[in-house]
């Protein structure tokens, strides 16, 4: 892995068309593209990680904020506002790592230092297997292979080894798209991808119309409509201020899209409930 390199990548187990819609309410310029036939990827156009936010190092000093904190943050504002899992894959200077998010459970995820030395959790790779339906030998047995010292296996081995085994669920990244390059190498391949699309943030009014235009061609029925569609939307609201205003007090803009994913959500699904009601009483 070149040691200066720093890229993340999120891939989502939904079709582009599927995917765009709450990919504009992430307020973040991204190049969307199939991956397979049930995945599509989304690759981040600007280096937010470079920014300026929090230190780690003590209060009141400035520097970037993580590439796994951003990317963990997407994954998750994502998630909670679709019924399909997110992966977030990301690797810096000193580590790799996943991050998966589906729905509102708490998103699992995995590290390794640059040299592969494995430093996360055994049951992380057990619930990722778990939540994206893998076989529960096979596949298990392959992810639990990544979790064990191995001298000829660095970071980016070990986030290959982790997508070989999700080609079994049908995810082909298109070439170039791999583990270790740059942010600007994965920008310039993915922009020459067939069918790739800029996703980018246009205000609320075009996101409100995008995402009601993609819940009357939905064939989600309960989650779009009936008392569970009210209660999910009235549930994300209530989470998502106290999000929101969570990442605003750490500066994390991650969290800070996460939340404000749940409230846009949570106000377009009770927005859309009266506005049902009321067509069908009339």
């Amino acid at each position: 892995m070149n040691a200066t390199s720093t890229g993340a990548l999120l891939l989502c187990r939904a079709d582009p068309e599927t995917v765009r819609p709450l990919a504009h309410l992430l307020r973040e310029q991204m190049l969307l593209t199939r991956a397979g036939g049930e995945w599509s990827v989304l690759v981040p156009e600007g280096k937010p990680w470079r920014g300026t936010g929090p230190s780690e190092t003590g209060p009141g000093s400035a520097g970037p904020e993580p590439v796994d904190r951003v990317i963990g943050g997407w994954a998750s504002a994502l998630a909670v506002g679709s019924t399909w899992p997110v992966l977030a894959l990301w690797w810096d200077a000193d580590r790799a790592g996943y991050t998966l998010a589906a729905g509102f459970r708490r998103p699992v995820g995995y590290i390794w230092l640059t040299d592969g030395t494995p430093v996360g959790e055994d049951e992380a790779m057990r619930t990722f297997a778990a939540r994206l339906g893998l076989d529960p030998v096979l596949d298990l047995q392959a992810l639990e292979e990544l979790t064990r010292p191995d001298p000829e296996a660095d970071a980016e081995a070990r986030l290959r080894g982790l997508l070989a085994v999700l080609t079994r669920t049908g995810l082909i990244l298109p070439t170039g798209l791999t583990p270790g390059e740059s942010a600007d190498r994965l920008r310039s391949v993915a922009a020459v991808q067939r069918g790739a699309e800029r996703v980018e943030w246009a205000g609320w009014r075009d996101a409100v119309r995008v995402e009601l235009d993609a819940v009357e061609n939905s064939s989600l029925g309960p989650w779009v409509r009936g008392p569970r569609a009210r209660a999910i939307a009235t549930a994300q609201l209530a989470a998502g201020l106290p999000l929101l205003l969570w990442g605003a007090r750490r500066r994390s803009g991650g969290w800070v899209a996460a939340g404000a994913v749940l409230l846009a959500q949570g106000a377009l699904g009770l927005a859309y409930h009266r506005a049902r009601a009321g067509a069908e009483t009339r």
